[in-house]
């Protein structure tokens, strides 16, 4: 027997039959994937492979999802760039203030409007940056304590956070932003329970 179909990609595709008796060509008709394109790398249907949603495999036992301690990472870089960028705009703002104010021009003035930027920019990026890192630790610390990840999470970092970052200010000062971090973190979680009941009921009309 020849081995010669071991050499020739796999496809879909019906080859022609020739009839003896008339000697004529007619191809046979096939499914509907026999017009799918096969790749001619891997000789397989990419349309076999076609999910409704995607699919993933998870060890045993291991969450669906990233936990707080592997978002922290992100989270407080992420803070860091944002406060970067906005105290630097702001930078901008106050240095062409000042430096027109003072008549400033030339070196001068633009010496001086880098430093505006520089010292806004790293001040805000600071002040973020150190929001983030007690979230993060909050949250990882409750995940760690209660043995879950939920919205209580949420709204008890979000306000340890606030007391945390205003508590060498005063009591009244900490109350503040104590509740400040409540409110922010309660609409957080306001936010996340409506895309989630926006998500099912598009799930349940479909």
């Amino acid at each position: 027997m020849s081995d010669d179909f071991l050499r020739k990609p796999f496809s879909l595709t019906a080859a022609p039959v020739v009839d003896e008796s008339t000697t004529t060509k007619y191809t046979p008709v096939m499914s509907s994937f026999s017009n799918a394109p096969v790749s001619p790398y891997l000789n397989y249907d990419s349309r076999f492979l076609q999910q409704s949603q995607p699919e993933f495999i998870f060890p045993e036992g291991a969450n669906k999802q990233r936990g707080r301690f592997e978002l922290a990472f992100s989270q407080i870089g992420t803070s860091v760039m944002i406060g970067g960028g906005i105290g630097g705009l702001a930078g901008v703002y106050n240095g062409f203030k000042v430096t027109k104010a003072l008549n400033q021009t030339g070196k001068l003035r633009r010496t001086q409007l880098i430093n505006h930027i520089m010292k806004q920019g790293s001040g805000t990026a600071n002040t973020l940056g150190t929001l983030a890192v007690l979230y993060s630790a909050t949250g990882v610390l409750l995940q760690f304590v209660r043995g879950e990840d939920d919205h209580v999470n949420t709204v008890v970092a979000g306000s340890a956070t606030g007391l945390l970052y205003k508590s060498t200010a005063g009591l009244r000062r900490c109350a503040l932003g104590g509740a400040i971090g409540l409110g922010i973190s309660s609409l957080y979680c306001l936010y996340l329970l409506a895309q989630d009941k926006s998500t099912n009921s598009s799930q349940k009309f479909q």
